[in-house]
């Protein structure tokens, strides 16, 4: 360790500056895409049914509305540049890098998605499109950083911006630092990505962006009984993620049997739906605003309502991923872990409802993403104090054991799905990281 070689401050102030830059623009891209997300959504959802002479949008409006958007992601997946980047059901959260030829199509598809109710978070297209953008940015106004170090500003600063904290994107990137195999304090190499991580959360918070905060009552007092009713309602958790997983690679390889994806897509839009249709408006979107609803009215659901609640996301999660629609898992496994964990509550009643929502999103977030930095974190949120965090952290060992050699919900080994070669590369010699090693969506 006393042999390291410490960056001089002149080295650290060379990475500084360009991280806040990307920081800021990392939060600034964000809440543009959800501005214009929003914009459409209340278009789609509030507008459009008033005008055409209703209260409210029926109960059947969902199909109508997502048949539609399924159509229109097909149509960009077939005639866009880039065709929408990466199969989100054949990539990891740190995808392949994108050149900007395909980013217009990239955002396009991922608003579509997110006004149109997709039950897919906006992760791997927004993390896509702030690499690229980062890497040809940085590349003419600072060459120094490298390819390399230009992908972990950005993908630091939009888990920042994404998660309303930079400890999330400092875990992650623990991970990326880990797997590049390199030289010098684990630190050093996190300096730039934490102040790009920080600026973006701070950017986010300053623009009033939504947060996962729930006003839980907080969670002071562990009790013994607590390290088996966590376990127990992460298991819960757990299981619907790991059917997820199991069922995601046949759905997908049913929906490529209508070979066109103007086809699979619209079909896929039209189950979702249909789910939309059975499970009411708390199943549709990427799942944060739905998970505060949620957990502010849970006690208007019945024991057996907010599993099927949980059962619905899922199934929604698990179409939306096979279909072809672009976007990220961690979000609506929030709201699936959410829901089962208020499950596991009506199971429990004397167990405190901060711990059992926790316990939920750690199970589903650590099936479904297969990240236990992140899967604690998210949980930690939830669980709003120091003490929660002791609890968790025994409760994911189970949860670990059982999910460490299941199948992940990734579809064959990242292949791409109908990309030009010409559209996604890595960075060659200068890759951030090798494929195998990044950290799982």
């Amino acid at each position: 360790m006393s042999n390291a070689r410490h960056p001089s401050p002149r080295e650290l102030l060379r990475v500084s500056l360009p991280a806040l830059a990307v920081g800021v623009l990392s939060g600034l891209l964000l809440a543009g895409i959800d501005v214009v997300a929003e914009g459409l959504e209340h278009g789609l959802w509030e507008w459009l049914p008033h005008t055409l002479g209703f209260e409210d949008a029926p109960r059947w409006w969902p199909i109508l509305i997502m048949t539609a958007i399924g159509a229109l992601v097909g149509l960009a997946l077939w005639k866009v540049p880039g065709h929408g980047g990466h199969d989100s059901a054949t990539v990891e959260l740190f995808a392949p890098v994108l050149r900007l030829s395909a980013l217009p199509g990239v955002a396009l598809v991922l608003i579509l998605g997110l006004a149109g109710g997709v039950s897919l978070g906006p992760e791997s297209p927004i993390i896509a499109i702030d690499v690229a953008l980062t890497v040809w940015l940085l590349g003419k106004i600072a060459p120094d950083i490298g390819a390399q170090g230009a992908f972990m500003l950005a993908a630091a600063g939009m888990l920042g911006a994404m998660f309303g904290t930079p400890v999330a994107a400092a875990l992650l990137m623990t991970e990326l630092v880990a797997a590049a195999k390199r030289g010098g304090l684990l630190w050093d190499r996190l300096f730039g990505p934490l102040i790009s991580a920080g600026a973006a959360t701070i950017t986010m918070q300053l623009l009033h962006a939504q947060s996962f905060a729930l006003a839980l009552p907080e969670y002071t007092d562990p009790a013994l009984v607590d390290l088996g009713t966590a376990s127990a309602v992460a298991l819960i958790a757990a299981a619907l993620g790991l059917g997820a997983s199991v069922a995601l690679p046949p759905l997908h390889a049913l929906f490529r049997r209508l070979r066109h994806p103007l086809l699979y897509v619209t079909a896929g839009g039209l189950l979702l739906g249909v789910l939309g249709f059975i499970g009411g408006p708390l199943t549709l979107f990427k799942g944060a605003t739905e998970t505060g609803e949620l957990v502010a009215d849970f006690e208007s659901y019945g024991r057996w309502q907010l599993l099927g609640l949980a059962l619905v996301k899922t199934a929604a999660l698990v179409v939306a991923a096979a279909a072809g629609f672009r976007g990220g898992r961690i979000f609506p496994a929030v709201f699936i872990g959410a829901a089962a964990g208020l499950f596991g509550a009506a199971l429990f009643p004397s167990m405190p409802l901060a711990l059992a929502v926790a316990a939920g999103v750690l199970g589903a977030v650590l099936a479904i993403g297969r990240n236990g930095w992140l899967a604690l974190f998210m949980a930690a949120i939830f669980g709003g104090s120091i003490a929660s965090l002791s609890v968790l952290t025994i409760a994911l060992l189970p949860v670990w054991l059982i999910v460490a050699r299941a199948p992940e919900m990734l579809v064959g080994d990242g292949e791409l799905e109908a990309m030009d070669e010409r559209d996604a590369s890595y960075l060659d010699a200068r890759e951030p990281a090798s494929p195998e090693a990044s950290p799982r969506d």
